[in-house]
């Protein structure tokens, strides 16, 4: 089956990759579990709940349960690419402001330079 979806990690301007730096460092079993869940958006997109939520226009959440608790991986889609914005391990109900600024922020850069 061939995948609806590339995905990419978002780079910073000095090549960091946050959400692939903070992937490797979940348990081996979490990021097995995440990695999964992407992977089905990825073939399967467009997708909604239970698995992805849309925050806002160009803004969605891959939610995945894992040991720790609940993961979210933050991301937008780029004409047949998803790119992965921002990654947390979600502690309350609500996203956290600052996580989901973390994300807009990173948005604005991918689609606006």
């Amino acid at each position: 089956m061939r995948p609806i979806l590339d995905v990419r990690f978002y780079a910073s301007r000095m090549d960091v990759e946050p959400v692939r730096d903070w992937l490797r460092d979940q348990q081996r079993e979490a990021r097995k579990i995440i990695g999964e869940d992407i992977k089905t958006v990825q073939l399967g997109w467009p997708l909604g709940m239970p698995l992805v939520r849309k925050l806002e226009p160009g803004l969605w959440e891959v939610r995945s349960r894992i040991p720790a608790g609940i993961a979210r991986v933050l991301f937008t889609v780029d004409g047949t690419v998803m790119i992965l914005l921002h990654g947390f391990i979600k502690k309350s109900q609500k996203t956290p402001a600052d996580d989901l600024d973390t994300a807009r922020r990173r948005n604005h850069e991918v689609h606006h330079g």
